[in-house]
């Protein structure tokens, strides 16, 4: 007898990888994991690689959050504050980032993969910077909704 349940279980979490990148919050993730492969490229290849730590962290954080924000655990966990988690992932990575990439792009003369990793690294302190005012946005609206007062005897 064949067991067919791993396959389906394959297929399943293909399924939910590609709808999961379809929403917006999954397109930010997933940009955010291939601009941080980039930059890893980029700094690796140059002299001095030193930099390459910051994009390492902020890919392997990207992947953990992208696999619990697809997979739904964040649903399940709730000892966690998923959001106020990521907001605080996404800021952190912006900062680092942007101060990384100055620090690369001005000092760099004749290293060009490590001034490229750091334009690059601008780009991706733009995208953690957007995906860190997504989340606050969300985290303002829920917030909004909850702190309406029930109180009757107003």
């Amino acid at each position: 007898m064949a067991d067919t349940t791993e396959t389906g279980n394959t297929a399943n979490y293909l399924e939910k990888f590609k709808s999961y990148v379809k929403t917006r919050k999954g397109t930010i993730l997933a940009s955010e994991i291939l601009i941080s492969f980039i930059i890893i490229i980029l700094y690796v290849s140059s002299t001095y690689g030193g930099y390459s730590a910051v994009a390492i962290c902020e890919m392997v954080f990207a992947i953990i959050f992208f696999g619990i924000f697809m997979m739904e655990m964040d649903k399940q966990f709730l000892l966690v504050n998923w959001v106020w988690s990521d907001l605080f992932r996404a800021a952190i990575g912006a900062m680092l980032y942007i101060i990384t990439s100055l620090i690369c792009v001005i000092g760099g003369s004749g290293d060009g993969a490590r001034i490229a990793g750091g334009v690059f690294g601008i780009l991706a302190s733009i995208i953690f910077a957007y995906d860190a005012y997504t989340i606050y946005l969300e985290v303002k609206s829920t917030r909004q909704h909850t702190a309406a007062s029930t109180d009757d005897r107003v």
